[in-house]
């Protein structure tokens, strides 16, 4: 998903200590994506409880954003609103691959190929309105900050970080950047040793941070022309062209600056309501941020009563975090503050 540009930009390793008491903007639907496709059995089955539910979303969003908490990390959530008019025909064609997939998925079930059902059943993964509400019903028992965003949630977490209410933008896309990010940060939900696909190996994901300024200033260009590149190469609401990566792209626009377009058969939409997507998206003017304590029987009733997560992981997360200063109120004043 997202535009890639990852060949052009420069990231920086960092560990999840390195972050703490910087509040960060994460993109709400991009995690839970990464959750729901990641946390599944070895034969590709999501995690459910004893009725049948899908809970992969509550565990990752419930240990990971503990983690980020005992470290000092101010995390808030930030949810998609109406997607533009130019998304909605790669929404469907995702929906479509997914109900490919989903075929395909119960194929390899019904014939034991874990490894194929594995691969099926994460393409196929998909979010839902029950999966949304109670990943905001979660985060508020975590006195974690969500923000409804009227559009794109990588657009409005991206006007936080611009406004300098937040340090960084979260998300594994890069679509951020054009959104105008002066900091990208990547893998911070989603750190930890990964299985390669189709492979007996491993390897290890580290949170990486992109300066936006240090990696236009590599690339010789400007927020602008970044955007002109990204819509060479291809993003969520256009096709790009077709034969252009990242690089082809880079050296357009540094030849021909914001003309780029110009030297290109353009078959996708009106380039100025392309640019108007990343350069005027509409966002809230979000003017400040609460971060509480953990609401603890809550938590319990909601990951044990209700979905069957053992009581004793659920309530050593929680003193971890506790024990950390993180999730009393006491600590508040001296930790969570504005």
């Amino acid at each position: 998903m997202g535009v890639n540009l990852g060949d052009i930009t420069i990231a920086h390793q960092v560990q999840i200590q390195d972050l703490s008491g910087k509040k960060i903007a994460i993109d709400a639907f991009n995690t839970l994506y990464q959750f729901i496709t990641i946390i599944r059995q070895p034969d590709g089955t999501p995690l459910k409880d004893s009725k049948g539910r899908i809970t992969s979303h509550l565990s990752g969003l419930f240990y990971r954003t503990s983690r980020l908490l005992e470290a000092g990390v101010k995390p808030c959530f930030v949810f998609d609103g109406e997607p533009p008019e130019l998304k909605k025909a790669t929404i469907r064609e995702r929906a479509e691959k997914r109900r490919h997939a989903r075929e395909l998925y119960e194929k390899a079930i019904a014939s034991g190929n874990d490894e194929e059902a594995r691969k099926y059943g994460q393409i196929s993964a998909s979010l839902n309105s029950d999966i949304i509400e109670e990943s905001k019903r979660l985060l508020s028992f975590m006195g974690v900050p969500c923000v409804q965003a009227p559009g794109e949630g990588e657009a409005q977490a991206s006007h936080m970080a611009t406004s300098g209410l937040v340090w960084a933008a979260a998300s594994q896309d890069y679509d951020s950047l054009l959104f105008g990010t002066p900091i990208l940060l990547r893998n911070v939900t989603v750190a930890g040793r990964k299985k390669l696909p189709r492979k007996e190996q491993y390897v290890d994901v580290v949170p990486e941070t992109i300066s936006l300024s240090e990696s236009l200033e590599k690339a010789g260009i400007n927020r602008k022309q970044l955007v002109i590149l990204g819509l060479l190469v291809g993003t969520d609401f256009n096709n790009g062209v077709k034969g252009i990566g990242p690089k082809k792209a880079l050296d357009l626009v540094k030849k021909y600056g914001d003309d780029a377009l110009k030297h290109v058969e353009w078959d996708d939409p009106d380039i100025s309501v392309l640019m108007d997507i990343f350069e005027k998206h509409p966002v809230e003017d979000v003017k400040s941020l609460e971060w509480g304590s953990f609401n603890h029987d809550a938590l319990i009733r909601l990951m044990c009563e209700e979905h069957d997560f053992s009581e004793e992981r659920i309530n050593s997360a929680i003193e971890k975090v506790e024990k950390s200063g993180r999730g009393k109120q006491k600590s508040l004043g001296s930790f969570f503050g504005k």
